[in-house]
């Protein structure tokens, strides 16, 4: 049984999202929250919230035992940029892209 969450167009870069996906993966769901706690990144955060409704999602739509979860799969895609402009001298201006990222987080036994 796998159950998914997902988050769409996350004001964190991918790359920067990807480093924290990498210390949860494979791990108990607990072990992984807890982790998640820890972890003093931006991402960090989204990532659990992403991870607890994953949870919840086992747990009530297929009655799954909280217990026995496991990450299974957890990645990071690349969303849409947000693309601003800033002023720069004589006239000119700056190109200041904003990254975003979608995030895929599957748990099961």
């Amino acid at each position: 049984m796998k159950v998914s969450a997902y988050s769409y167009s996350v004001r964190v870069s991918a790359q920067k999202c990807r480093l924290v996906a990498d210390l949860i993966r494979g791990l108990n769901v607990a072990n992984a929250l807890n982790v998640l706690e820890f972890t003093q990144k931006k991402s960090a955060g989204v990532i659990k919230k992403t991870l607890e409704s994953a949870i919840s999602n086992a747990e009530q739509n297929e009655g799954a035992d909280i217990d026995t979860l496991t990450v299974k799969e957890i990645y990071i895609d690349k969303g849409p940029t947000l693309k601003r402009f800033t002023a720069r001298a004589k006239g000119r201006g700056n190109k200041i892209e904003k990254q975003t990222c979608h995030i895929n987080v599957v748990v099961g036994n």
